[in-house]
């Protein structure tokens, strides 16, 4: 097989056959139900997007199918919610009680255990988030899932996102690259299990400039206030028409520092997803992305758009079109016999990614 008909196959593996009219009377009903019910609907609004969009997605030969529920949803941020509030409390005004007493060494150190508590929850929601969706995930008759719990994952999730930032933020790109790999290599679908095997270095170079651009800020934001103040000072130009100009051109400078530090860091987030879902492979079966930085600004700038230009109603078809674009950039190279591969051994929890929903994690 040459390099252009793997090319080929890739793109062809993955086809999304949804359309937005059909998605519509979906998409009003699970907003208007949502508001209604002041947002407790929402378990329910996603299952429905869910069994919608899975059912429109193509894999090979087959379509896949989604099987959870919004009660099993419901009920996993029930969960969440009596197993973190009450902790997150006490920690969180108990340090605050131990400050106004003069106690600041313990009130410090509680304060580091809440935001421990806080890491490790995010980690370990990410974690059952994606066991759970593998889990109700089914393509001829096969699912997915993990035999893992995600306590290890959370607090490898703590400890490895402290190292990468604590250390001037340079091991960011490792402490990510290195939870993508524990996170999907702990996750099989039917016999197999998932490889993953992104590496940090090639992505450095995007992290090293969006690290340093805030650097460009001070330095324009300096500049401008310094000439701004010479100006004046000096009385070269200090009418107020020269002063509103040069507080304009401060501004624009700044602005433009901003935006230019949001396309680095699309530029880098780009590159992470390709380097990382790239990386993935499932048997015989190695996975493909293709959306390149332009690809993600036209999709946000499509999103800001829709919600802006709809006044909010919008919101509702975000799911469906970013579901429609990781459907639309995502390939596959290799072969599968689909009798050959048997149901999954692993457990299905019964609850859903009820953390995840508390900490508004996307699904993907």
């Amino acid at each position: 097989m040459t390099d252009d008909d793997k090319a080929g196959d890739a793109s062809d593996a993955f086809v999304f056959s949804g359309t937005w009219r059909d998605y519509l009377p979906i998409a009003l009903a699970n907003l208007a139900l949502t508001i209604v019910t002041l947002g407790i609907y929402r378990f329910w609004a996603k299952a429905r997007e869910r069994r919608y969009l899975w059912s429109r997605t193509r894999f090979i030969d087959d379509r896949l199918e989604w099987t959870g529920t919004g009660t099993e949803m419901f009920v996993g941020f029930l969960i969440a919610v009596a197993l973190f509030t009450p902790l997150f409390l006490v920690l969180r005004f108990g340090a605050q009680a131990m400050v106004l007493r003069g106690q600041t060494g313990p009130a410090a150190l509680l304060s580091l255990l809440l935001y421990l508590l806080l890491a490790f929850a995010f980690g370990f929601a990410r974690f059952r988030a994606l066991r759970y969706r593998l889990s109700r995930s089914y393509w001829h008759g096969i699912r997915g899932g993990s035999d893992d719990p995600g306590l290890r994952y959370g607090l490898s999730a703590t400890w490895k996102t402290a190292v990468g930032w604590l250390a001037f933020a340079l091991l960011v790109p490792w402490a990510m690259t290195r939870l993508w790999n524990e996170q999907w290599s702990a996750m099989s679908f039917g016999p197999y299990r998932f490889r993953a095997d992104v590496q940090a270095r090639p992505l450095m170079g995007r992290w090293l400039a969006l690290l340093f651009s805030p650097l460009l800020l001070v330095v324009a934001g300096s500049l401008a206030g310094f000439g701004i103040a010479a100006s004046v000072a000096g009385g070269i130009d200090a009418s107020p028409n020269a002063v509103a100009g040069a507080i304009l051109i401060a501004v624009l400078t700044l602005l433009g520092i901003y935006l230019l530090f949001g396309l680095i860091g699309l530029f880098y987030y780009a590159a992470f997803q390709r380097a990382a879902i790239g990386s993935l492979s499932l048997g015989g079966i190695d996975f493909r992305f293709t959306a390149r930085s332009r690809d993600w600004l036209l999709l946000f700038l499509g999103d800001i758009a829709l919600v802006i230009g709809t006044l909010g109603l919008g919101i509702c078809f975000l799911g469906y079109r970013h579901w429609s674009f990781l459907i639309r950039h995502l390939g596959a190279v290799g072969e599968v016999d689909p009798s050959e591969v048997t149901q999954s051994a692993t457990h299905a929890p019964r609850e859903a990614e009820g953390f995840a929903d508390a900490f508004d994690l996307g699904a993907i």
